[in-house]
């Protein structure tokens, strides 16, 4: 932006910020006021370096900190190559009116619970209050979000500030452009409620969670990480997702030990033995598991889930299953690797061979 802003159009930008500011719309309001008056992409990061609102990634030109002599409550970022003159000015004048904002945020976090923190407890009782509440505290929720547990075993003494060293590394692990990151961490348990608004942005969640255990062997932290994914569930079920992360955390730390984030979701029959089920569950369950194998055999006029049935019925025994079918044992050997990659579930491996067990049999009872 060239040239300076007149004085007048300061006051002007000057009571558009105290207008947002007296309506208590929140931080992310304010970067984007800034936004729109400078042309430029703008972001906040609080004094710990979470970024409360604008874009995840920008290109900086400059950042000025924000706060008094004493006490830095945050940053503000400007991105942009030329940042001039006239943009400057309205940085310094919303860096004033967004630290009140951001020492209330602060002070406020020490008194009352998060909105992550009320959103695990299941305390809204809808999406639209959970919304409100995280405006206050400058947050801009996503419509959905992924629940992430970790656990940290450090082998030595913990950090001097009591918190995981796990922590930062999951905020760089799982930021995305969705939404705010949500962190809670409570003893050793570290929660991570990563925004999605996209399959794609779940996508990414798992791919992250999968390398997350390198990311951990890269900064040498001394210690084990015991990690469980959730389901992507609305904003107002957030607990729900969580409980299903701490599932698959207790699951998969006993089936494949420490180092890995076992997703919920890939853990097929395991969950249902682990805390029981009632017959919709089951039959759910069982669907689900079914389901692209029908939706194939539906497409194709194929014989996918015909063919396993009698696979498993016929004790494995390929040649049987063949002449069953009326088919070349080739045919089967075919279709089988069709299941397994529709299913995302390897016959040879015992824990996907029991959710597929467990799917076809619970199928065969019918209503139960």
């Amino acid at each position: 932006m060239n040239g300076t802003m007149t004085a007048d159009e300061l006051v002007a930008f000057a009571e558009r910020l105290s207008r947002i500011a007296a309506a208590g719309e929140g931080i992310s309001a304010l970067a984007a006021c800034l936004e729109r008056t400078i042309g430029v992409p703008v972001a906040i990061d609080d004094a710990r370096g979470r970024r409360l609102a604008g874009p995840t990634a920008i290109a900086e030109a400059w950042r000025l900190p924000i706060g008094d002599e004493r006490t830095v409550f945050g940053t503000l970022i400007v991105g942009g190559e030329n940042v001039g003159h006239r943009a400057a000015a309205a940085v310094r004048l919303a860096a004033a009116v967004i630290a009140p904002e951001l020492a209330r945020l602060r002070d406020g976090a020490s008194r009352e619970q998060t909105v992550w923190e009320r959103l695990l407890e299941g305390a809204y009782p809808d999406a639209d209050a959970a919304r409100d509440d995280a405006r206050l505290q400058g947050i801009a929720p996503a419509p959905q979000y992924l629940a992430i547990v970790l656990e940290y075993e450090p082998e030595g003494a913990a950090g001097s500030d009591g918190r995981s060293p796990v922590r930062s590394l999951a905020l760089e692990s799982f930021r995305n452009a969705a939404g705010d990151l949500g962190i809670v961490e409570r003893g050793a348990s570290l929660t991570v409620l990563v925004p999605i608004s996209r399959d794609a942005d779940a996508a990414r969640a798992r791919t992250a969670a999968q390398l997350f255990a390198r990311s951990v062997a890269r900064r040498r932290l001394s210690g084990l990480v015991h990690g469980g994914m959730g389901t992507v569930e609305p904003l107002a079920s957030v607990r729900r997702s969580a409980e299903h992360a701490r599932v698959a955390l207790a699951i998969g730390r006993r089936l494949f030990g420490p180092g890995r984030i076992s997703l919920y979701d890939e853990l097929g029959a395991y969950p249902l033995l682990l805390r029981g089920a009632d017959a919709p569950a089951l039959r759910a369950f069982a669907a689900r598991v079914l389901a692209p194998l029908r939706d194939y055999d539906r497409r194709h006029q194929t014989e996918l889930e015909r063919t396993l049935r009698l696979y498993f019925e016929v004790g494995e025994n390929v040649k049987t299953a063949a002449e069953r079918l009326s088919v070349h044992r080739h045919t089967v050997f075919y279709r089988l690797r069709q299941i397994a990659e529709l299913t995302s579930r390897r016959l040879e491996n015992p824990h996907d061979q029991l959710t597929l067990r467990m799917a076809v049999a619970i199928d065969a009872l019918g209503d139960l």
